[in-house]
Parts: C-alpha cells; structure tokens; sequence
C-alpha cells in the first residue's frame, strides 16, 4: 500500500534503486532506455531525459514526490579514469551528469542523483557503502540531494578483503565483487543474494544495480526530513 507518495526512477535498469523505494513505502514508475522486462514495477521504455522533459512540459511531472536519477556517465567512474585509462582500454562514455540535473532542477521536486565512485561531477552531498547495511557487497555509491538533505551515516571498518584476484593476488574475504566473470568474482545467485535481488538472474543488469537497502534508507530519510519540515 503507497505510503509516502509516487518515486520516479529514472535510468532504472533492473529496479535495485526502486525496489529499495518501495521497501520504504513509496509506488515507484521506471524508465530507461533498454527493454527491461523483469523491472518490478510500471516501465515507460524510452530516453529517460526526453521523457523527463514531457512529463515537465505537460505537467505530468506533479504526479511525483520525489525523482531518483542513476544516469550514465562511465566517462569519470573509478574503472574508466583508473585500470581501463591506464591500460588503454574501452572506448567514449557520455556523461548524462549535468543535463539531468538541469532538468531535475526544472522539475521544482527534490531529488536524488547517484554515481559510482570515481570523478563524475555531483555533490557528494551522501555516500553509502555495503557494510553500513550488513551486505557482502561494498558498492560505495555517491549522492546528490536536490531540495532536501540528510546526514551522513558513520562507515564501519571494512571487515575484510573483497574475495578474488587483484594484481595477481588471490584472497579470500567476507564480500564478494557483484561484476566481471571469473577470477573469484561473484556468481549470480551470490550476487542475487548479496546485494537482496531476486527478481533478475541477468549478470549485466546485476552488475549495474545497487542494493535496495540505499534506496529504502534513503527513502526514509527523505520522508522523515519532510515531516520535519512540516512539523
């Protein structure tokens, strides 16, 4: 039953942002360019910045109490600007950063931008990593809050090392790497049940995700702020 309000996620790939959104009581609407037929949740299929950019143009855009935004931009994640730029590997990544938030700005909602680590140019207005939660996935993620705020959550010491090959080394470890094939890295169902996803089994989309307990404690936060404000 909706709770808190409707959750737009925008760049949504398999759900793991909007499942974590509906764990904290809101109704949540997906868009993203690829056919993702196992997103839980209603799907509009299409740019997600177009289709922003009518739902603000025809008012549609109201429905919404709060706008989640994942949008693409390997060009400056901690993989392209470290071991692939070094090595000469990938190739040109658009960095969809700045015309999201322009446009999420326009929308007049509070919202959330995240980001993997590495250079993309957001406020690191929130970072969230695995073992705040008890998970076996590091996954640090960073957030920008538009029109709202929250603290930062204290980041407990790393208990371990990620399990698997790094620099021809191979350890053992009490998480596993949610990406790649081989070497030690995580198999599907370890990532399915480390990250709390069960609705896919597709490694890429796997691979993307982040775990619903980001977005559910983010979702709470955001609903405590605003009851905050109103009081």
């Amino acid at each position: 039953m909706n709770t808190h309000g409707r959750v737009l996620d925008l760049f949504s790939c398999s759900g793991g942002a909007g499942w974590g959104y509906k764990l904290a009581g809101f109704e949540v609407d997906g868009c993203d360019i690829a056919d993702r037929p196992r997103y839980p949740f209603a799907y509009h299929r299409g740019d997600a910045l177009e289709y922003l950019a009518t739902l603000i143009a025809t008012g549609e855009i109201t429905r919404y109490t709060l706008v989640h935004a994942s949008p693409p931009c390997q060009e400056q994640c901690a993989l392209t600007v470290g071991t692939n730029r070094s090595q000469g590997w990938g190739g040109a990544h658009e960095d969809l950063v700045a015309p999201t938030r322009e446009l999420l700005d326009q929308t007049g909602l509070p919202y959330v931008i995240e980001q993997p680590n590495g250079r993309a140019k957001i406020r690191k207005d929130l970072w969230l990593c695995g073992e705040m939660f008890g998970l076996r996935v590091l996954r640090h993620r960073n957030f920008e809050l538009g029109g709202w705020g929250v603290g930062q959550p204290a980041h407990p010491h790393h208990r371990g090392y990620v399990r698997g090959h790094r620099h021809g080394v191979y350890r053992e470890g009490p998480y596993v790497a949610p990406y790649g094939d081989g070497g030690g890295k995580a198999t599907v169902p370890e990532m399915q049940t480390a990250m709390g996803i069960t609705w896919t089994d597709v490694r890429e989309e796997l691979t993307e995700a982040i775990p619903p307990a980001y977005t559910k404690w983010i979702g709470t936060a955001f609903m405590t702020a605003r009851q905050e404000v109103i009081a």
